[in-house]
């Protein structure tokens, strides 16, 4: 897989940009859109990149078409125009993209490579999902496959092909069948990253731009650290 960068500006690594979309380099730590810590999202850093690099007066249009938990890392698509941002919206909800994670765990997955379906449910107290078995009341379906691409000293790393976009479903899943991801206390890691981050990293999309109709297929650099570095 080709990684290419095409701006790398102070905090904000881009991907890819054209006339209709920016893709962006999530870092740890960002939030993609603004939340109740008040801290200062991703989506307003790219404004003032596009204010800024094209001198445009007034306020900057950007749609917000997905997002990645916190302490997350990889790609982030954001609309230019409304155009995008309304094309963008249906081919995610609508599931027409191909989503690639890498994830590093401890504890080897009970097969090399599987495909896991879950239900999982929200609690909103405590920002979390729990994976069922089983449907449960208020749960929705949750599917992913994952195949082990590396065997590390301490660790394994998964390529995770993900069907559905649920709430934490990759962290929830893998947690479910005993392979939490590295960092990741929340979903029952036992010790938290020195960054505040976990070792999830949504590495590659695949879909059809929304305006010119041309396949676009993005890759991300993993963070510079010695465990990404091995995988």
């Amino acid at each position: 897989m080709a990684e290419k960068i095409v701006s790398n500006k102070s905090n904000l690594q881009i991907l890819h940009e054209d006339n209709h979309i920016i893709v962006v380099n999530k870092r740890v730590g960002d939030i993609v859109q603004g939340d109740k810590t008040g801290d200062k999202p991703l989506s307003e850093v790219v404004k003032e990149y596009i204010k800024e690099k094209y001198n445009k007066p007034g306020e900057v249009f950007l749609g917000v078409v997905h997002r990645l938990d916190r302490p997350t890392t990889g790609i982030v698509v954001f609309a230019k125009t409304s155009k995008a941002l309304t094309r963008l919206n249906e081919l995610f909800s609508n599931r027409e993209t191909q989503k690639t994670y890498w994830a590093v765990v401890k504890n080897k997955p009970p097969k090399t490579q599987d495909k896991l379906i879950h239900y999982l449910k929200r609690n909103e107290k405590n920002n979390t999902s729990k994976a069922h078995s089983r449907e449960v009341p208020d749960s929705k379906l949750a599917s992913l496959d994952y195949k082990i691409i590396k065997e590390l000293n301490n660790y394994f790393a998964l390529e995770i092909n993900l069907y559905t976009g649920r709430h934490h479903q990759i962290r929830a899943q893998l947690q479910a069948v005993g392979s939490p991801i590295k960092g990741d206390l929340k979903y029952g890691f036992d010790r938290s990253n020195p960054d505040g981050g976990i070792h999830l990293h949504a590495r590659k999309l695949v879909f059809i731009h929304p305006v010119s109709k041309e396949n676009i297929e993005i890759v991300a650099p993993t963070p510079d650290d010695v465990i990404w570095k091995a995988v």
